[in-house]
């Protein structure tokens, strides 16, 4: 079977709040980063079974689209799921207000396998990132 969301629960931190009092639209990306890592995590390909694989994963392409604001102290809930691996690995991300089920935001972010040694981009996702979603 193959391996295809995740969910992470976050309580929102006085620190990432504006002078609105709500999340600054920056930090949005670093909520949709803590759930792309534990999906990561559970298909057991961390950053360092990244680096032993020979590439790099960086981010080409991120898109976040704000539904309602995010709010000092409230829990929420990101979800993350695979969209295409073909050609690059795309990672479709939702937040949502854990009490109140409201969506919040919902985006995506594009990673491409680079090889670390020459610095050239694959035009395939790797076999070895294929393997972990086994």
């Amino acid at each position: 079977m193959t391996k295809k969301s995740a969910a992470i629960e976050v309580d929102v931190p006085f620190h990432d709040i504006d002078s609105l009092n709500i999340v600054w639209h920056g930090h949005y990306y670093k909520y949709f980063e803590y759930a792309r890592t534990a999906f990561l995590r559970s298909i057991g390909f961390d950053v360092p079974q990244m680096r032993r694989s020979g590439y790099a994963w960086p981010v080409i392409e991120s898109h976040c689209r704000h539904m309602a604001p995010m709010l000092y102290g409230r829990r929420v809930i990101v979800r993350v799921s695979l969209g295409d691996v073909a050609h690059r690995v795309k990672f479709l991300y939702t937040i949502q207000d854990k009490k109140t089920g409201r969506r919040l935001a919902a985006g995506y972010t594009i990673q491409a396998a680079v090889h670390v040694k020459t610095g050239d981009l694959c035009l395939m996702t790797p076999s070895v990132f294929l393997r972990h979603l086994k």
